[in-house]
């Protein structure tokens, strides 16, 4: 047994199963490996963005790590940004990437680089492996800081000489400890601010965002009288009809100032305490009253549940039940396409259990309104700021959940980003809905320009407009192998988005907006 072999034994032996992959010469015993054992479902993904984010919606969906498979440095560094998305998402990755052999690193060929730097800013945990008999020891490590709650992303380099010479036998993967608990200081401090008569608000985030410790917020809430928000960027929130709702801190700064407003004492349950996604002139970066007090009962690393579970017990808020959203769906617009036009249509049609990934920056900001009453759904939002994850997100959930219907939302600056993330979905047929909000234009830059009260003249519109030549994206998703259609009107695309559910494999819908 090889180093490769000995590798995926274990990386299977810890219940990594999927692997995310663009190969090179490097990583080819590994690929080699791939036929002689069973069990890794292998996706390739023509770009190594696409590799990343399809493990981040893969990681977010199933709380458990899948791998990827990049090749040396550069290879990588075309999947930072979908990293950095994940890392601050808090999602399980282990990354394998290839290094040259260990001989051939000093002849500083073309492709040489140096790896651990490039991983370290989007990894929790980096290590190179030494030879080939610390192959299986050092990936049964990686699993584990994978596996550290609520999640890590391990970045493991192989040069390719520990994957051809021979290795030891697998490894076992070291037992996942439990969350940490939150101490009694924590409960009792956020106990004396809800019962302090002054105004208060829990901001959720992280595992908070689940149905079960949604449930114990809301009663702590009504019993307290205090508002509750979620963070603007969530990696994952439960929501629908039989769910308890909550809304997220704006994203402009001036309403989100509005909305903390009076605040005395925010309590921070898997969140941070709220900024600004940029700094504007003359507006606050800190998004919370001058005088207001922050407390935390727990961070995300935290047993989120079990402390929400114990300040509901302290405030006496147990017997309170909570407040579930009703089912209820809109009416479906007819006429021109307008942007609620799609939206009522996303929320008269969402099927029960879908996954909703939203990169809908400007075109979906108003979409929450129109799908509270929809049946249970997941909804995952852009943790980290960086553009490009939602095709591939949307890919690597539906490989977690390939029995859930998947629907994707993004703008059509952003998709260009990872536009391969199609191809994958047509060749691992996957139940994907894409939606492009087609405004031929990085329409959020538009409105940054003015936020950060610049004067734009032709040059800043040229560098922002989609134009001369416009994108098809019907061609371009037909040339991948996904079926699609452009609509222009309401009953267009209530037809489309209709048929999109019902269909079995991708599809995409180019709304014209």
């Amino acid at each position: 047994m090889n180093g490769a072999e000995s590798l995926v034994r274990t990386l299977l032996a810890g219940e990594v199963d999927v692997c995310f992959t663009n190969p090179g010469t490097s990583e080819m015993h590994f690929c080699a490996a791939l036929d002689k054992i069973d069990g890794m479902h292998c996706v390739l993904c023509l770009f190594e963005g696409v590799v990343t984010g399809a493990a981040d919606g893969y990681g977010r969906m199933s709380d458990k790590p899948a791998s990827t498979l990049l090749h040396l440095g550069p290879g990588l560094g075309n999947g930072l940004s979908n990293l950095h998305n994940a890392k601050k998402a808090r999602t399980p990755i282990v990354n394998i990437v290839g290094e040259h052999a260990t001989y051939h690193v000093a002849y500083d060929a073309p492709l040489t680089a140096d790896i651990e730097g490039i991983a370290r800013p989007v990894s929790d945990w980096v290590r190179t492996s030494a030879d080939s008999k610390s192959v299986t020891s050092d990936a049964a490590q990686a699993i584990a800081a994978a596996r550290t709650h609520p999640g890590a992303i391990s970045t493991l380099i192989l040069p390719a000489d520990t994957a051809w010479t021979d290795a030891a036998s697998v490894a076992t993967v070291p037992t996942q400890e439990n969350p940490e608990t939150v101490s009694e200081a924590a409960v009792e401090n956020c106990t004396q601010a809800l019962q302090s008569g002054e105004p208060a608000m829990l901001l959720l985030g992280a595992r908070a965002l689940r149905a079960p410790t949604l449930e114990i917020a809301s009663r702590i809430v009504l019993h307290s009288n205090a508002a509750m928000r979620s963070e603007l960027m969530s990696a994952r929130t439960e929501r629908g009809a039989g769910r308890v709702g909550i809304e997220r801190i704006p994203y402009v700064v001036d309403e989100a100032v509005k909305v903390l407003d009076g605040i005395r004492h925010l309590i921070l349950v898997g969140a941070k305490a709220p900024v600004a996604f940029f700094a504007y002139p003359d507006k606050p970066s800190l998004l919370i009253p001058q005088d207001c007090e922050v407390h935390v009962l727990a961070t995300a690393e935290q047993d989120i549940a079990g402390a929400l579970d114990r300040l509901s017990d302290s405030v006496g808020a147990q017997s309170r039940l909570p407040d579930l959203e009703s089912a209820k769906r809109p009416e479906l617009s007819s006429g021109e396409l307008t942007l609620e036009a799609v939206w009522a249509g996303v929320g008269h049609f969402l099927p029960e259990d879908a996954i909703v990934s939203d990169e809908s920056i400007t075109s979906g900001r108003g979409l929450h309104p129109y799908t509270r009453g929809c049946p249970p759904h997941d909804w995952l939002s852009g943790t980290g700021g960086a553009i490009g994850r939602a095709l591939p997100e949307a890919t690597g959930a539906a490989v977690a959940c390939p029995e859930r219907p998947v629907l994707c939302l993004s703008g059509d600056g952003s998709a260009m980003y990872t536009v391969q993330a199609l191809w994958t979905q047509a060749r691992e047929n996957l139940n994907i809905t894409t939606v492009i909000f087609n405004n031929r234009s990085y329409a959020v830059l538009h409105g940054e320009l003015r936020n950060v009260g610049a004067v734009p003249g032709p040059t800043a519109h040229d560098i922002f407009d989609l134009d001369r030549p416009y994108l098809d994206w019907v061609a371009m998703a037909e040339s991948m192998g996904v079926e699609a259609v452009r609509v222009d009107t309401a009953e267009q695309f209530n037809t489309a988005l209709a048929a999109g559910f019902h269909s079995s494999g991708p599809m995409l819908i180019e709304a014209m907006v």
